[in-house]
């Protein structure tokens, strides 16, 4: 039964967005919420998860916390049906769960290349695979891909292969979910200051985090760094009926980095 006590832009709508813990996750969960949406918060971290859900429900919100590995299909399997025991159905699934990699293929190592490619594709691929089973018209699912799927990154190989992987699968989606009137998109984010990123921002600086901010801050023309809200933001547009002839697409937020 579709639940219209709260209005907004996904009233009604059941989301369930991995990587929820902080961040860009965390940001979206909070817009999804306050725009309407019971939101399933799924994290590797289940304290990281339960803040995540206490700050939904303190501004009145409704939240289910949940912890689960997004490369253990049977983790994930139980963390949707859970979202769907609780709330009756799912209409959005934000691909967001990833983890970064460094080093060139040439100094890469062969277990940072499975973990990269296990939590940023894998874990899509197993979540969607869940969801879909209760995914039907007017459905969304939002993938996580990033600029460096787009461009070269000097020094993270396994991560730029990773996201041009989670861009073709996204594309591959959508053609293949079109008929079942679910659209599948791909945020590309530039830099956003989250924790995953502060460890890369330090290495590009030495180990100077404001060195590396301002090595960074060159190549975007908007003059700073993406904010969390900057991509809840966008990912609640996808999420949204406002783009119900999007599928397969690719947006990028990036302050106009790929644009130089």
């Amino acid at each position: 039964m579709t639940d219209t006590s709260r209005s907004g832009r996904l009233a009604g709508k059941v989301a369930l967005i991995t990587g929820a813990g902080s961040g860009i996750g965390r940001a979206t969960a909070v817009r999804f919420a306050a725009e309407g949406a019971r939101v399933g918060v799924l994290d590797l971290s289940a304290d990281a998860a339960a803040e995540t859900a206490k700050l939904i429900d303190a501004a009145g919100g409704q939240a289910l916390p949940l912890a689960a590995d997004v490369v253990d299909s049977g983790q994930v399997a139980e963390a949707v049906e859970a979202v769907v025991s609780r709330y009756g159905h799912l209409d959005v699934l934000y691909n967001n769960a990833g983890v970064d990699s460094r080093g060139s293929v040439a100094v890469a190592e062969e277990d940072d290349w499975d973990r990269c490619f296990g939590v940023n594709v894998k874990g899509t691929f197993l979540t969607s695979r869940a969801a879909l089973r209760h995914m039907g018209t007017g459905s969304s699912i939002i993938n996580q891909g990033s600029v460096a799927g787009l461009v070269g990154v000097a020094n993270f190989a396994a991560y730029c292969a990773a996201k041009g992987a989670v861009i073709a699968l996204t594309r591959s989606m959508a053609v293949d979910l079109a008929p079942r009137g679910v659209r599948v998109n791909v945020i590309c984010p530039g830099t956003v200051f989250t924790p995953l990123m502060e460890p890369m921002l330090r290495a590009r600086g030495d180990g100077d985090l404001q060195a590396g901010l301002a090595k960074t801050l060159v190549k975007y023309p908007i003059g700073r760094l993406g904010d969390p809200t900057d991509i809840a933001n966008v990912a609640l547009f996808l999420a949204s009926d406002e783009a119900a002839f999007m599928t397969g697409s690719v947006v990028t937020p990036d302050g106009g980095m790929t644009a130089q």
